[in-house]
């Protein structure tokens, strides 16, 4: 009979062994589950971020795009502007050349006029006397034609752009 008792003691351990085993192996298989559900989340966190950094990077591309089209419009009215500013500075250099010869002629006829002047009340006793003499229609300076010259520059050319 001691066998007998022998035989279920075993059979009891080894029921209580395979209990264990059980109970071991239903931890480890929660635990795998539970280690892949985790990785599963670390994998969704990771497709995350990495689809933020992918939006962020178009986002940026687009602002990059925006700049680069302003730039290039503001690039392009400096230039319009600058060759405004250089087409003024002719406009004004012309301007002022023939205002200094202007300015000469007129000079030049008061003289002639003060000359002409001391002249006639010299040989006139004193009283003015106007000789209209053939040569004046030289020293009028609407017959000279430098005075009549054309300005290069116009604010036509400033649209042509």
């Amino acid at each position: 009979m001691a066998t007998s008792s022998g035989n279920s003691s075993q059979i009891q351990t080894n029921s209580g062994s395979e209990e264990v085993l059980m109970v071991v192996d239903e931890r480890k298989r929660k635990r795998m589950q539970s280690n892949r559900e985790s990785a599963r989340r670390s994998r969704m966190r990771k497709q995350k971020h990495l689809d933020d950094l992918n939006g962020q990077v178009t986002q940026l591309k687009n602002e990059n795009s925006n700049i680069l089209n302003s730039i290039n419009v503001t690039t392009q009215q400096y230039s319009n502007v600058e060759a405004e500013n250089s087409v003024l500075r002719a406009q004004m250099m012309e301007l002022t050349q023939r205002l200094q010869s202007l300015n000469e002629i007129l000079n030049y006829i008061d003289n002639n006029n003060n000359n002409n002047n001391i002249n006639n009340n010299n040989n006139n006793g004193g009283f003015e006397i106007n000789n209209y003499h053939q040569d004046d229609f030289q020293i009028n300076p609407w017959n000279m034609m430098y005075v009549n010259q054309p300005i290069m520059a116009s604010a036509d050319m400033l649209y042509q752009y």
